[in-house]
């Protein structure tokens, strides 16, 4: 999507939170708990809570499940909240779709002990590793966790990798003419005030991956972020970088016909824009090949701790990564599923070739590059 989001990713909006009562916790009393004492709040598998008919009847008692920041063109989010919805009998409550990870984060801080507080969080990596130290989040192990690849996932649970993509440049042909296919061409005169990105990098993962990838179109690495600031400073000194954040609005209307973001987002709206006459280009740009999954996280303090781990179990079930899939996401389960025949091979097969195996930078990484920019993207890109 071109909202900042989670990871991701168009207009940065701040969500209207109430700084009043950040009191204390949710209260778990009441709730079921397991022959070991277990309190859904505090459990880290659905075994703990007797398995997964207990589970499910604990999170149907609650009825209810807060998420934030999930645009329902997300990754195809719209149909995996109503097919959650319809399978289990519980609301959830979508609220502030266009909000970004920060204000995903923002939103378990100031609203701790509240019933309007997130359940669960999809967050671009960075703020996943930054929340996890903050002790933001509850461990939780879905039933597929063996499955889950190391180094996509934190060990005890405290977030796990979910689905991903490469950053591409989506175009609008009619508007643009001859549509950029590398970083380098995005330098090209002719792309005067058409080049946005899908969010700002120091508050939303789309963005943040778009600078990364520049950064190895020129010269970075994913040791090395700073290249990818300099070549939006110089995209900006030329005239080309277009500060409005990107969303299918401004796509449509021609504000930013040429957008930086992920190829998932980048190729769903290609078939949203084609009925309305749009020549919506999307390609992964082969100087900045990028790849990166987000992460879904529980608030450690949700006010619906059964929902928030049924969510969890039913997005890392064959039902839920192929709702992803649908949505033109590579959902991290994918490999084990392609193997055991769970997969949806025609979705599977619609997905763009990339040449190579993607790298995905470690914890030190992501952290190095954030760092990196909160120091330097304002300056880069000001005045």
């Amino acid at each position: 999507m071109f909202a900042p989001r989670a990871g991701a990713a168009g207009v940065i909006a701040a969500l209207t939170v109430v700084t009043a009562a950040c009191g204390a916790a949710p209260s778990t009393q009441g709730q079921p708990s397991a022959a070991g004492g277990k309190s859904a709040a505090t459990a880290t598998s659905a075994a703990d809570l007797g398995g997964m008919d207990k589970l499910v009847e604990a999170a149907k008692k609650e009825g209810t499940l807060h998420v934030i920041a999930l645009p329902p063109d997300w990754a195809n989010y719209g149909e995996i909240i109503s097919t959650f919805e319809k399978k289990y009998g519980i609301k959830v409550e979508s609220e502030n779709p266009d909000a970004s990870s920060a204000d995903e984060i923002n939103a378990v801080k100031t609203r701790r002990g509240q019933d309007r507080a997130p359940d669960v969080l999809d967050l671009g990596q960075s703020f996943a590793f930054s929340g996890a130290k903050e002790g933001l989040f509850a461990p939780y192990k879905v039933q597929a966790w063996d499955k889950i690849p190391e180094g996509q996932k934190e060990p005890s649970g405290l977030w796990v990798n979910d689905y991903g993509g490469y950053v591409s440049i989506g175009c609008d042909a009619k508007k643009v003419g001859t549509c950029p296919k590398t970083f380098a061409d995005l330098l090209k005169p002719e792309y005067k005030g058409k080049v946005s990105l899908n969010g700002n990098p120091n508050k939303a993962g789309a963005a943040f991956a778009g600078v990364w990838a520049a950064a190895l179109a020129n010269g970075g690495s994913l040791d090395d972020i700073a290249p990818g600031v300099e070549f939006f400073k110089k995209l900006k000194a030329a005239g080309n970088f277009n500060p409005v954040e990107s969303t299918p609005a401004t796509v449509e209307k021609g504000e930013t016909p040429i957008s930086i973001d992920w190829d998932y987002l980048n190729a769903g709206y290609r078939e949203q824009f084609l009925p309305k006459g749009l020549d919506f280009q999307v390609v992964v740009p082969g100087d900045g090949v990028y790849a990166q999954y987000y992460a879904q996280a529980i608030n450690k303090d949700a006010p619906h701790p059964a929902a928030a781990r049924l969510w969890m179990e039913f997005l890392y079930s064959p039902e839920g990564q192929n709702l992803w899939l649908k949505g033109g996401a590579r959902p991290v389960l994918m490999p084990a599923m392609t193997a055991d025949g769970t997969i949806d091979k025609a979705l599977a097969d619609k997905l763009p070739a990339v040449p190579g195996e993607p790298k995905f930078p470690t914890e030190e990484q992501v952290t190095k590059a954030k760092d990196t920019l909160a120091k330097t993207w304002d300056a880069a890109i000001a005045g």
